[in-house]
């Protein structure tokens, strides 16, 4: 897993709407409801617009994923605010290279995001849901079912899964703004 692996992956990538729009119609409408209700408040847009490093984080998905509908347009919110965060995806079945190195309790899991520094080192890999997501999934199932995504969360599911999702990208970011490699090479 080298740093010209993960460009070379990276550059095939898709931006999050170009990734919508390899779903069909159906698939399409369920994203679009998530992102259409997934808002940063007043001070996670400020915090992310504070970042000061690059960071590469690409997504590895499926259009058809429950949790991938419920999770990754908030990844997109968050890359919105700011302009450091390049954020791509991919899909998992066409990706197998990828996705079977960042098996999740011994299977396929999506969506799984890897954090990596302006030039593409690897800084941390976060998925397949955060806490909050499987607390409220812990709180509707205890089997093995997958979620649908026919319905959105509901608005605190979604903020607090929402706030899980920036956290990671903060502890990255921190990470990255502290890193000694990457004060020496920017002087700061």
């Amino acid at each position: 897993m080298s740093a010209h692996f993960f460009s070379e992956k990276f550059a095939a990538a898709s931006s999050y709407a170009k990734y919508v729009l390899t779903g069909t119609a159906e698939q399409q409408r369920r994203w679009q409801q998530v992102y259409e209700q997934a808002r940063l408040d007043q001070r996670q847009t400020a915090l992310v617009g504070m970042f000061v490093r690059e960071m590469k984080v690409l997504v590895i998905s499926g259009i058809w994923c429950g949790d991938c509908v419920q999770q990754c347009p908030l990844l997109a919110r968050i890359a919105e605010a700011s302009s450091k965060i390049d954020l791509r995806f991919v899909d998992r079945d066409a990706n197998r290279d990828l996705a079977d190195i960042f098996h999740i309790n011994g299977g396929d899991r999506v969506p799984v995001a890897i954090f990596m520094a302006e030039d593409f080192e690897r800084c941390g890999t976060f998925g397949d849901r955060t806490l909050n997501r499987y607390r409220a999934l812990a709180l509707k199932q205890l089997g093995a079912a997958c979620p649908t995504g026919l319905l959105g969360p509901d608005k605190e599911e979604m903020a607090m899964t929402l706030q899980d999702w920036l956290d990671e990208f903060e502890r990255v970011q921190l990470m990255l703004r502290l890193s000694a490699r990457l004060r020496q090479k920017h002087g700061d």
